[in-house]
C-alpha cells in the first residue's frame, strides 16, 4: 500500500501587534519550562519590548543571536541548545533565522514556533530550510514549524527590498509547477493537483494586488503574505518543494555558486521566471511587468552579472538537482541558446 504523508504547521495565526499576546495564542509557550529563542541582535532590539510580557518568572530562556547564516552557524547554535536542553524553539527574523531555527528543532525533534519578520521567501511556513555552506545548495528536509505568528505590523514596516523578494519567489511558481507536471507527463512523476493549484492560486490573488503591495497597503501585503504560507503548506501537502521549486530555482542555486550576485533569492528567482516561462511557452513579458511595477531587477547587469554568468548558470542549473526534471532536461541549452534566450527575454 502506499502512503502519501502530509506534514503541515499545527496553527497559522496573523494579526496586529500581537507579538505581546504569544503566550495566550498558544500554551506551549506558557507551559515550557526552556525556551530557546533564536534571533538577530538587531530584530531582538526592535521586539523585545513587545515579547518580554510573554515569559513566566520561572521560565529559563536562551537567547541565542545568529551572526552569519552558514553552516558554521548552525552547528555552533546546535551547541548551544543541546547544553541548554530547551523543550521549546522559537525562531523570530528573517528566512535565514527561521531556517536555522527549522533545523535545530528537527535535529532536538521539538516543537518549533516559526516568527517571521519579513515575508522575502516561502519558508515561514514550510518543512524545507536552505543554509549556504551545506553539502547542498537548495533545501534540505526538515520539519515544519508547528506554529506559524505573523505579526502584520512588523512585516508592513520591514524594508520593501525584501517584501518584493517575497512577491519573486510566489511568481516563480508559475514555472515551478509547469516543471512539476512536465515531470509527471515525461516520467511518471507524482503530480498533485490540489497543491499545484494551492499555489497558482496565490500568484494570482498577489499579481492582482501587486499596486496595493506597492503601496504599501497592509491588506494586499497580507495576501501576498498568506500566498508565501500557502505555498509552504502545499509543499507539506505534496510532500516535496515540487510545486514551489522548479528550473527557475535551479537557475537561482547555480548563480549562487557560479556567480557574484547581489540579488537577493526572490529577485534571483524573478528573473529566472522570465527565462524559464519563454521556454515552457508562457507569457515571459508579464512576468516582467509585474517585477517591473516593484522596481525588481528583471537583468543581468542590476543583479550585479553579466552575459557570462547567466549562461553559465543556464547550463549547471540543470545539474543541481539531476534527479528534478525540469524544463532544462527537455530543451538542453547550449552556449548559443542559453545567450539566446536571456538575450530575447532582455536579461541580457
Amino acid at each position: 500500500m502506499k502512503i502519501h504523508e502530509m506534514k503541515l504547521p499545527h496553527k497559522i495565526i496573523i494579526g496586529e501587534e500581537i507579538l505581546q499576546s504569544l503566550s495566550e495564542i498558544d500554551n506551549r509557550i506558557t507551559q515550557s519550562k526552556r525556551v530557546f529563542l533564536v534571533t538577530g541582535p538587531n530584530v531582538y532590539d526592535i521586539i523585545r519590548p513587545r515579547i518580554e510580557d510573554n515569559w513566566r518568572q520561572n521560565q529559563e530562556i536562551q537567547i541565542c543571536f545568529i551572526k552569519k547564516p552558514d553552516l558554521d552557524e548552525v552547528k555552533r547554535v546546535e551547541n548551544i541548545s543541546k547544553k541548554f536542553k530547551p523543550d521549546l524553539i522559537i525562531a523570530i527574523g528573517g528566512g535565514r533565522v527561521i531556517d536555522i531555527g527549522k533545523i535545530i528543532a528537527y535535529k532536538l525533534d521539538l516543537d518549533f514556533l516559526s516568527i517571521p519578520t519579513t515575508a522575502s521567501h516561502d519558508g515561514m511556513a514550510s518543512q524545507f530550510a536552505s543554509i549556504k555552506g551545506m553539502d547542498k545548495p537548495y533545501s534540505i528536509l526538515t520539519k515544519p514549524p508547528s506554529i506559524v505568528i505573523v505579526d502584520l505590523n512588523m512585516i508592513v514596516n520591514s524594508p520593501t527590498r525584501l517584501l518584493y523578494s517575497g512577491v519573486g519567489d510566489v511568481l516563480a511558481k508559475i514555472t515551478a509547477v509547469k516543471d512539476w507536471k512536465l515531470a509527471y507527463e515525461a516520467r511518471g512523476e507524482y503530480f498533485g493537483e490540489y497543491a499545484a493549484q494551492l499555489v497558482l492560486m496565490g500568484v494570482e490573488l498577489v499579481k492582482k494586488n501587486i499596486q496595493g503591495i506597492r503601496n504599501g497597503e497592509t491588506e494586499s501585503i497580507r495576501t501576498l503574505i498568506e500566498a508565501l504560507i500557502s505555498c509552504g503548506v502545499a509543499s507539506g501537502i505534496a510532500g516535496s518543494s515540487r510545486p514551489c521549486s522548479g528550473s527557475e530555482h535551479l537557475f537561482s542555486h547555480a548563480l549562487d555558486l557560479y556567480s557574484k550576485s547581489i540579488a537577493l533569492h526572490g529577485e534571483q528567482c524573478g528573473i529566472g521566471t522570465i527565462m524559464m516561462s519563454k521556454l515552457h511557452g508562457l507569457d515571459y513579458e508579464n512576468v516582467k511587468e509585474i517585477l517591473k511595477i516593484l522596481g525588481m531587477p528583471t537583468k543581468a547587469k542590476e543583479i550585479g552579472v553579466n552575459e557570462k554568468d547567466i549562461v553559465k548558470s543556464l547550463l549547471k542549473a540543470s545539474e543541481i538537482r539531476s534527479e528534478r526534471y525540469t524544463i532544462l532536461n527537455e530543451v538542453k541549452l547550449n552556449d548559443q541558446t542559453a545567450l539566446r534566450l536571456a538575450k530575447d527575454t532582455g536579461v541580457c
